[in-house]
C-alpha cells in the first residue's frame, strides 16, 4: 500500500473526535449477539469502535490497521472501557496471524485498495477455523448513486473499491451462506457515515 493511503487514514483519525463514532456498527452488533463469544479478528479496524464492543461482549479481540493514529484512538477507547484488545499496525502479510486462529472475522467497511481486496479476503479466510463465521458489511457498487446525491454518507468514490454480491461469492466460495444481500440503509456513524447508502451484507459459516 502506498504512503499516501496510510497518510490519508492517519489524517482522518488524528483529530480528537472519532471519525465514525464510538458506537458499534448496527449490523455487527446484531450478528455478534447471535453468537457465543470466542476469538475474533477485525481487519481495517480504524479507531476501534467495533473491536471494543466485541471485547466488552466477552470476545477475545485481535485487530489491525495501517494507521498508527487509528490504533492510538482504539487503545484509548479500550482503556476507557476497562477492556483490552490486541491491535497491530501494518499490512496483512507482515502480521503473522495463524491458520484457523479465529472463530469469527468481522469485515466492517474494510475497503482495501481495489487491486488487493480479493487477495486480502482469501488470505483472511485461511485464519478462520472450520465452522467459523464471517460478518461483512461494506458499500456496494450501487453506492455511487447515493454518493452523487449526498457525499456525507461516505465511502469510496471508485467503483472498483466497492462490492457486489458476485464478488463476495467469488472471494468466499466455501461458505454456508447465512445472509447475503444488497440493501439500502440509513447510516448515522460519527462524522463520515451519514445518510442513505447501499451496502452488501454477508454472514457466512466456513465449511
Amino acid at each position: 500500500m502506498t504512503n499516501n493511503w496510510t497518510q490519508r487514514w492517519d489524517d482522518r483519525y488524528s483529530s480528537e473526535e472519532f471519525a465514525y463514532g464510538t458506537a458499534p456498527n448496527n449490523y455487527l452488533k446484531e450478528q455478534l449477539e447471535k453468537l457465543e463469544p470466542g476469538s475474533i479478528l477485525f481487519p481495517a479496524e480504524g479507531e476501534g469502535r467495533n473491536a471494543v464492543f466485541a471485547a466488552k461482549s466477552g470476545w477475545k479481540v485481535a485487530a489491525f490497521d495501517i494507521s498508527e493514529e487509528g490504533k492510538n484512538k482504539a487503545l484509548k477507547l479500550a482503556e476507557a472501557s476497562n477492556i483490552t484488545i490486541e491491535y497491530q499496525v501494518g499490512e496483512l502479510e507482515t502480521l503473522h496471524y495463524q491458520p484457523e486462529q479465529f472463530d469469527a472475522i468481522a469485515l466492517i467497511y474494510a475497503h482495501f485498495p481495489a487491486e488487493i481486496k480479493s487477495a486480502i479476503h482469501k488470505t483472511l479466510e485461511t485464519y478462520l477455523r472450520k465452522d467459523g463465521m464471517i460478518i461483512f458489511e461494506a458499500f456496494s457498487k450501487k453506492h455511487l448513486e447515493y454518493l452523487a446525491i449526498n457525499d456525507k454518507v461516505g465511502g469510496p468514490k471508485d467503483i472498483e473499491s466497492l462490492f457486489s454480491i458476485e464478488e463476495i461469492q467469488a472471494d468466499f466460495p466455501n461458505y454456508e451462506i447465512i445472509a447475503l444481500e444488497e440493501k439500502e440503509i440509513e447510516l448515522n456513524e460519527g462524522l463520515f457515515h451519514n445518510g442513505k447508502g447501499s451496502v452488501i451484507r454477508f454472514v457466512g459459516r466456513k465449511k
